[in-house]
């Protein structure tokens, strides 16, 4: 069965009346070109995005918090949370 925009909302047709999004790709991923494609489709239905791609990171790098790219990344994604909470 395949997923429903309710729990894949890159799937559904129409994207417009999302939330904001916050969306970082890693430069070594599988998924990176879909998280970007993903990103620049909810431009185009008037979402605000957020995207972030990190150069020389890979699916999982923030794992490694001792990384300085980890670290910011971290820093980065809790600066989005911070000013999405505060909306």
């Amino acid at each position: 069965m395949p997923a429903t925009p309710y729990a894949a909302p890159a799937r559904a047709a129409d994207l417009s009346g999302l939330p904001p999004a916050y969306i970082a790709t890693a430069e070594f991923d599988p998924v990176r070109d879909e998280g970007i494609d993903y990103a620049l489709r909810l431009l185009q239905a008037g979402v605000s995005v957020e995207l972030h791609q990190w150069p020389g990171t890979f699916h999982g790098s923030q794992a490694i918090l001792s990384a300085e790219v980890s670290q910011r990344q971290i820093a980065a994604l809790g600066d989005a949370l911070r000013r999405g909470l505060a909306r």
